[in-house]
């Protein structure tokens, strides 16, 4: 049977529904689905993604079949419009949009008023008997046109038109006459023949097929690129085509054209939320050329204005949208992102997918529609993008701090955010890159701004709404924005911006509000979030489902009590080395390592071993009755070796050997590849004398606890561990030391003794080490490095180009290598059951708060993760939709 390419959507019937995205796209697939349900949508048809797969395996060739089969289109919908595409007396329009299976808002291109030609136009203005009209929708098209298909910048045009409202002395395009845009028209096809060398296409069918293969095009263009990876979105997906004939919003005071959310997107609160612009077409509302008005009277007395509201201005019709979009939000069971056109009165639906939301919101509409019975709460909780809640686990601005507000715009994007200022967004990544915190500032945001607003910290545009391009994009980012601030003057060529008789800066430090719009001179102090009754819901019904349990990694009592307010059940990493970094401390342990025999390492350890036994006593008491799990001291002896004068002369004074000596004994430890050297258990097992003194600290410390009434749950891991008989050697070890804390103290307090596994040897020996090792952590930062053979210090110089290049799908210290390092796990978690069928297992890597590595570690059957402090929640609720998904 020959493959289908073209699907056609009429109103009443479709050819295709909601669950053919992958066909279809989002876009296509909806498109149909509205027309199923009889809802206005104007007639077209969706060219497949399956074509544009086709089109990039084969140098750009069309599959065979589609021309045949998008004629056929054609004629039907000429029928269904009674128009004729060409036809000079009743032309039929339409646009062309892209519409890939996952929403990508602005990266790809779109055609509108498609089968304008020199004579067609003409036909249009006789037809409406308005030539303006006819006229306004060609130097659209030509715009349009030439940018995506012919090459040429839209900046050109600007410039024209720009000329020409100077020479009429109007400032916007809805006070320029038919005969002046007949002029602007004749200006930018003199243009476009200047710098192609040949006439704009006046054949409507070539157009068709210029656009069509632009849409395709526009799939591999960088902005798109660049979106896909930042969403983990595949590049064989590809995209669909929609062919929509034309409706038009610009054909006076009773058309329309206007983008809605059925609920906030960015609070959540479910009230109908959007903007929309009389007499003007769609592009105009996202571009910010014109102030758009609001949807509903309410939404405009909040926010100040004088212009009338669609609800006022055009009330019938917006009873019918209104209806219309709670059908949509019922049908979809989900928050729609609507766009739509009005004309001359009649309501057209142009576009409905799930909308983007905020972290906030997206926890609120969860809640809300879980309590109003349109979703289950295990719905709710898979609507929830667990590394969203990112955005709401960090400070926002003291509402106590000074602050000076220098310009004020459209809470766009809520958050809060200090940074430097740039104008471009390739400075944005730049200074990014080199650790600088920036706020990208700009007139408005286009699709090719994507990698400078993901750079960025927040985002400010002087133009726009809150449906631009800049909002919709900032708000899928989880990056504030402040939009519309149009009291800033910004000269991006002198790299400063003027705002209420101030002039600022690139490089000057500003502060944003997206949650108040406001924009504040320099850096305002930040205080810790306070969370809402929907996140403890949401945290709520995420712990009645997850089975692996979230702990914490944590050194400090600050990070601990965080991460215990945040819902972790208890510590599954304490790097004891970490407890060493302030001055008292690190003298300290480099007097110890730097000691040339045992005696002296002794007398550096007794100054230790009370400042170690007062921080674990701290972490047992705020963990009281939950599990810490310590990791014995695995420092890369780089990290601790002196490296300055200074820094000898301090060590030689507390230890009371020569400097020259010391110097001396720094070259003799010093390695050359130190992350696979004289660490972890190695050291422990060469100077037993350090691992003891850190024993005696942890079981002192647990001691301690418990005759004051705690519940100490210690677990004693030793690290880089290779061979069973280090395993035996350690583990004899922590029991001799227990044993003699236990009988100094009278006192016995239960404990683990373990292994960190992170080296491939030890995970395939796995039921030799749970011999002796009563649980396993797997430390996956290291384990991958060492299944690689990758330094994750150096690897920065070429892991981004091997995922450009998709020798890496992801990087792999970022997200489990779940096809190789994951194997290793497998194999460890079965074997070390076979050997001991209790054996308690976790990881403790950075992939602990990673959600497709946690899915993982529940696939395999682990009982926990541990994770930084702020990612404990976004733990918590991936562990649940794990165990949702696992389960369907």
């Amino acid at each position: 049977m020959s493959k289908h390419w073209v699907y056609a959507f009429r109103a009443g019937q479709a050819d295709g529904d909601a669950t053919m995205k992958e066909l279809l796209g989002g876009k296509g697939a909806n498109l149909a689905e509205m027309s199923s349900l009889n809802l206005p949508v104007p007639p077209g048809f969706t060219i497949t993604t399956e074509a544009c797969v086709h089109y990039y395996k084969n140098n750009s060739e069309l599959p065979e079949g589609l021309v045949a089969e998008v004629e056929r289109a054609l004629a039907e919908l000429e029928s269904t419009t009674a128009k004729g595409f060409g036809n000079v007396d009743n032309p039929l329009l339409v646009s062309v949009r892209s519409g890939a299976r996952a929403s990508m808002p602005g990266m790809m291109d779109t055609v509108l008023n498609l089968g304008l030609n020199d004579a067609t136009v003409d036909g249009l203005a006789k037809l409406t008997g308005d030539e303006r009209f006819a006229l306004d929708c060609y130097r659209r098209f030509i715009t349009m046109y030439s940018n995506v298909v012919l090459g040429v910048s839209h900046h050109s045009f600007e410039d024209i038109l720009d000329d020409h409202k100077d020479r009429l002395g109007v400032s916007v395009d809805t006070d320029i006459t038919a005969k002046d845009w007949r002029r602007v028209v004749s200006d930018y096809k003199d243009m476009v023949k200047s710098e192609l060398g040949h006439d704009f296409p006046q054949d409507p069918k070539d157009q068709l097929w210029g656009a069509v293969k632009a849409v395709f095009g526009s799939w591999m263009n960088d902005r798109a690129k660049f979106y896909r990876k930042m969403h983990d979105i595949p590049e064989d997906w590809g995209t669909a085509v929609n062919v929509q004939s034309m409706v038009f919003g610009n054909m006076g005071e009773t058309s329309a054209t206007g983008v809605a959310f059925t609920r906030n997107p960015s609070t959540g609160e479910g009230v109908l939320y959007g903007e929309f612009l009389l007499n003007a077409q769609g592009e105009d509302v996202v571009a910010g050329i014109r102030t758009p008005q609001a949807l509903t009277r309410r939404a405009r007395e909040e926010m100040g204005e004088k212009s009338p509201s669609m609800e006022e201005s055009l009330p019938d019709v917006f009873a019918q949208f209104k209806s219309t979009v709670d059908i949509l939000e019922r049908h979809y069971r989900d928050v729609q992102d609507v766009e739509f056109t009005v004309e001359q009165g009649k309501l057209f639906m142009l576009q409905t997918r799930n909308a983007k939301r905020t972290s906030k919101a997206a926890l609120k509409i969860a809640v809300d529609m879980a309590k109003e019975g349109l979703i289950t709460s295990q719905e709710a909780l898979m609507r929830v993008d667990p590394g969203s809640l990112d955005q709401l686990l960090h400070p926002m601005l003291d509402p106590k701090a000074e602050k000076v507000i220098i310009a004020k715009g459209l809470p766009a994007s809520p958050g809060a955010a200090s940074g430097k200022i740039v104008f471009t967004a390739d400075d944005a990544v730049r200074l990014s890159a080199a650790g600088e915190d920036v706020i990208l500032v700009r007139d408005e945001t286009s699709p090719e701004d994507i990698h400078g607003m993901h750079a960025a910290k927040a985002i400010v545009t002087a133009r726009g709404g809150m449906t631009s391009h800049a909002a919709v994009v900032a708000r899928g980012m989880g990056r504030p924005c402040v939009s519309g601030a149009g009291e800033m003057q910004i000269y991006s060529d002198r790299g400063e911006f003027v705002a209420r008789g101030q002039t600022f800066r690139h490089g000057e430090v500003i502060t944003l509000d997206g949650s108040t719009g406001e924009i504040i001179k320099g850096a305002v102090r930040m205080i810790e979030p306070d969370f809402s009754e929907d996140f403890h819901q949401i945290m709520a019904w995420a712990d009645e489902f997850k089975r692996l349990e979230v702990r914490t990694n944590a050194e400090t009592p600050a990070d601990a009590r965080t991460a215990l307010g945040f819902g972790a059940k208890g510590i599954g990493l304490c790097r004891t080395e970490h407890m060493f970094f302030d001055d008292e401390r690190i003298a300290a342990v480099r007097e110890m390592i730097l000691a040339d025999d045992e005696a002296g390492r002794r007398k550096a350890l007794a100054k230790i071993q009370p400042m170690q036994q007062n921080d674990f006593a701290e972490l047992f008491r705020i963990m009281d009755g939950l599990p810490v799990t310590v990791r014995l001291l695995d420092p890369p002896l780089h990290e601790f070796l002196p490296h300055t004068e200074e820094d000898v002369r301090i060590v030689a004074e507390a230890s009371g050997v020569g400097a020259e000596k010391l110097y001396k004994r720094t070259k003799e430890l010093s390695e050359t590849n130190p992350m696979l050297g004289w660490r972890g258990c190695r050291l422990g097992i060469t100077f037993p004398e350090i691992y003891e003194s850190q024993l005696r600290a942890i079981f002192h410390a647990a001691v301690e606890v418990q005759k004051a009434g705690g519940t100490p749950v210690p677990e004693i891991m030793h690290p880089l561990v290779a061979t069973s008989q280090e395993m035996v050697n350690l583990t004899d070890m922590t029991h001799r030391i227990a044993a003699e804390v236990f009988t100094e103290t009278g006192t016995k307090v239960a404990y683990k003794t373990g292994t960190m596994i992170e080296l491939p040897r030890a995970a395939l020996l796995a039921d030799k080490l749970a011999q002796s090792a009563e649980f396993f952590s797997f430390g996956t930062n290291d384990l991958t490095q060492t299944t690689y053979g990758i330094s994750r210090d150096d690897s920065g110089r070429f892991l981004n180009p091997y995922i450009e290049k998709g020798i890496f799908d992801k990087d792999p210290f970022v997200s489990l290598d779940q096809e190789g390092v994951g194997a290793l796990i497998s194999i460890a978690s079965q074997k070390g059951k076979t050997t001991r069928p209790d054996i308690k297992m976790g990881i403790c890597g950075e992939h602990g708060g990673d959600p497709a590595s946690i899915a993982f570690c529940h696939a395999i059957g682990l009982a926990y993760v541990s994770c930084s402090p702020y990612r404990v929640p976004v733990a918590r609720l991936a562990a649940a939709q794990a165990a949702i998904g696992s389960a369907k």
